[in-house]
């Protein structure tokens, strides 16, 4: 069941549940996909008529006052569009038939999604029971108490999950979020690509092999090497990997910023060494100019492309190691889709029930036909799944190895930053000292505030 929900937020009410929200002044922005400004928020929604306005108040009201009236309960989960929504739709029609209720999937675009989770946690009652959070987010969400502490209510993670995909989805030893979509970045190939300059998708192995490929498809008139563009979001994402490649990160085990070092300056020349072998694209269009045949490499996430054994394009785990005799590290980054029930729910037992029921083994099992990728051991390892989905065994090395971003209540400005200082460097509107000196300092002043 997919149902369309309009959520209508006049200006003034939603500028007055900014002052309320702890972080929202600082943090407005997607983590996973995007960042933008807390002017994003005035939408067509926010200025519509106070007429339409009062009569979703009143459906509202009507949908909290259900369970007494002995109608249908209804719950609602605020989620990121796409695949992720079309898996949670697909997977709640068992629940609601098994506890006479209705499950509204509210699929938002990674833009809205962080943003207006935090100006409902402002409200005593809110108007989602669950929400599709991005790892990244946790410490701004339960910070900020949004979340509601699932230990509390008899819930552990089990043996079952990799244990890197819910490593920073626990506070103090307390979950808050459970591993529901298992999105990690990988290395998308162009097989014939690969081929013609004497590899296979197994014997990639380090970022060295990574540039012999794409100067074997350069050479050829190719795109050898796509990188995404399209945002901040998305350019810090795409360098990440051959970030860690080289051994260091975006802040040290104290979050201070080391972006002005030389180790950073090395891995972004790599970085733009193979931009130069390609070209820089959106999303779909860099997934297309793999597929067919037009680029030989990209980082993407799983949910993008699903290869079968047949498709002209595959993927595998992102080199962990910069040459064949480097030191490996944990190149692949989590971007896992978590679900948390919201602190203010006002349906708290059945939104319980439902999470428990949404992250089950054999739930999870069932989604991989709509599209899910679970991040179970049991699943991905399972030898009927791998016929169907060979890929999986690459997302599960991938999860395995990952890395997850700083645990930061700045995450999302963080990202906004640095990433756009990337973008400039990459563009040549900033040279690569200045635009990482510009970046380190604006960094720092913002982990102090």
């Amino acid at each position: 069941m997919k149902k369309k929900v309009v959520s209508i937020v006049l200006t003034a009410v939603m500028a007055a549940s900014i002052a309320a929200c702890g972080q929202a002044d600082t943090t407005t922005t997607a983590g996973s996909e995007a960042s933008t400004s807390a002017a994003a928020e005035t939408s067509a929604a926010d200025t519509a008529s106070a007429d339409t306005a009062a009569q979703t108040t009143t459906d509202t009201a009507d949908a909290d006052t259900s369970t007494a009236s002995g109608d249908v309960e209804k719950l609602t989960i605020a989620a990121r569009g796409g695949t992720y929504a079309d898996v949670l739709n697909e997977s709640v029609r068992q629940f609601e038939q098994d506890n006479n209720c209705e499950v509204d999937v509210l699929e938002l675009e990674g833009d809205d999604l962080h943003s207006k989770i935090a100006l409902d946690s402002a409200n005593a009652e809110g108007a989602y029971d669950l929400a599709m959070v991005d790892g990244s987010w946790i410490a701004e969400f339960t910070e900020g108490n949004y979340l509601l502490d699932l230990t509390k209510e008899g819930y552990s993670y089990d043996d079952d999950l990799i244990p890197a995909t819910y490593a920073t989805a626990a506070v103090d030893g307390d979950a808050y979020l459970i591993p529901f979509y298992g999105n990690v970045t990988v290395m998308m190939y162009n097989k014939e690509l690969v081929k013609a300059a004497g590899y296979t998708g197994d014997d990639i192995d380090s970022w060295d092999d990574v540039k012999k490929i794409a100067q074997s498809a350069h050479d050829a008139g190719k795109n050898g090497y796509v990188t995404r563009g399209g945002g901040a979001d998305p350019v810090l994402t795409d360098f990440y990997p051959l970030l860690l490649a080289n051994g260091t990160d975006l802040v040290d085990k104290d979050n201070n910023p080391t972006v002005d070092t030389d180790t950073f300056k090395t891995a972004l020349t790599q970085y733009m060494d193979l931009q130069a072998l390609g070209e820089t694209m959106e999303k779909d269009d860099m997934v297309a100019n793999v597929e067919n045949g037009d680029g030989a490499l990209a980082v993407i996430w799983p949910g993008w492309y699903s290869p079968t054994e047949d498709s002209p394009a595959d993927y595998c785990v992102i080199p962990a190691k910069l040459t064949d005799d480097g030191q490996e590290q944990n190149t692949s980054v989590l971007g896992v889709w978590d679900l948390a029930v919201m602190a203010n729910t006002t349906h708290k037992d059945l939104a319980v029930k439902l999470i428990e029921y949404l992250t089950d083994k054999d739930v999870q099992m069932a989604s991989v036909e709509n599209g899910g990728v679970p991040c179970r051991k049991s699943i991905l390892e399972d030898a009927d799944v791998l016929a169907a989905h060979p890929q999986f065994a690459a997302i599960e090395g991938a999860l395995e190895k990952g890395a997850s971003r700083p645990v930061m209540t700045q995450w999302n400005d963080f990202c906004e930053i640095l990433g756009t200082e990337i973008d400039s460097i990459c563009t040549g509107v900033d040279d690569m000292g200045t635009g990482l000196a510009n970046a380190q300092s604006q960094l720092e002043e913002l982990m102090a505030e």
